[in-house]
């Protein structure tokens, strides 16, 4: 089987704070990822298929880099995402407490919308403006 390397136009980052339990960091993950998927469907590739026949479902086509930071750099790579016009899904610490969409949205709301307790951000968008947004943060270890 040959690999052949594709370069993407575009990029997809999802962004944790580092200080949150393993729990956490992962829900937020997924919640951060399936909301990318949403608001960009063109990124989901095609359905799998096993050696056997049997199907399964289509998975996002590009990688997913998964960024950690502090609170601080959190608030600092949102700021730059929407300055830029980037593609951003949000979670709150707030929204941990919920127990459904409707109260995620509803805590999120409430949030001082300077100054954001993140849990996280998903981001979207051309790769150069996506790499200065979440310039200083690591890689995920």
């Amino acid at each position: 089987m040959s690999e052949t390397k594709v370069a993407f136009e575009t990029k997809i980052v999802i962004a944790v704070r580092e200080d949150l339990a393993t729990w956490q960091k992962l829900n937020v993950t997924a919640f951060l990822a399936s909301g990318l998927a949403a608001a960009i469907p063109d990124c989901i590739g095609q359905a799998y298929t096993d050696a056997a026949g049997r199907r399964y479902t289509a998975l996002c086509g590009q990688p997913i880099l998964v960024f950690a930071g502090t609170l601080d750099d959190l608030r600092r790579t949102h700021d730059r995402a929407v300055a830029q016009g980037l593609t951003v899904a949000p979670y709150v610490t707030a929204m941990f407490a919920t127990g459904h969409d409707a109260a995620n949205r509803a805590v999120f709301a409430e949030g001082d919308a300077m100054a954001q307790h993140w849990a996280g951000l998903g981001l979207h968008g051309g790769r150069k403006v996506v790499d200065k947004a979440v310039k200083g943060l690591k890689l995920h270890p």
